[in-house]
């Protein structure tokens, strides 16, 4: 009878333990652009920025990519997305339902792309916390992951080149 019981007591746990959802966020800023007016391309080292990024997540299969509505975000994010065959989804960082956005990601892996000053903005009102500063203009390469395994959230900076 002990014997069973452990046994139940061990399967009840590894079940409830082992159903929590991962969802995860790879956060990054847009790259270098070919000027500094409203909503300009990127510039040929943004451009090979991008297909640097694209390397970089070579192995991580997302399942949604989300950018601003600037060419800038857009041509940031498509090499990535075009490589998963994922569309690219225009969001608002003025205007981000944070639980809303959680749900509708709920269990994915999701790349974001935004500014400098959006995407610290966006994490910090991921993790709840005002944990990270305005990226400097000068920074391309700082990816940001959020990771939510139920109710836990743990989060990462790692400045790349």
């Amino acid at each position: 009878m002990k014997k069973f019981l452990l046994l139940f007591t061990f399967l009840f746990l590894n079940i409830s333990f082992g159903q929590k959802i991962t969802t995860t966020y790879y956060f990054i800023r847009h790259a270098e652009k070919v000027d500094s007016s409203k909503n300009p391309d990127l510039s040929p080292k943004g451009m090979e920025r991008a297909e640097h990024w694209n390397k970089i997540f070579a192995e991580v299969d997302f399942d949604l990519v989300y950018t601003t509505d600037f060419k800038r975000t857009v041509q940031t994010a498509s090499p990535t997305a075009t490589a998963k065959k994922n569309t690219v989804k225009i969001y608002d960082p003025k205007n981000i339902a944070i639980e809303s956005f959680k749900k509708e990601t709920l269990g994915k892996k999701v790349l974001i792309v935004g500014h400098s000053n959006t995407i610290p903005n966006f994490v910090n009102q991921m993790i709840n916390r005002k944990t990270y500063e305005d990226i400097g203009d000068s920074t391309f390469g700082n990816l940001y992951i959020v990771t939510l395994i139920g109710d836990d959230i743990s989060h990462q900076l790692l400045k790349l080149e």
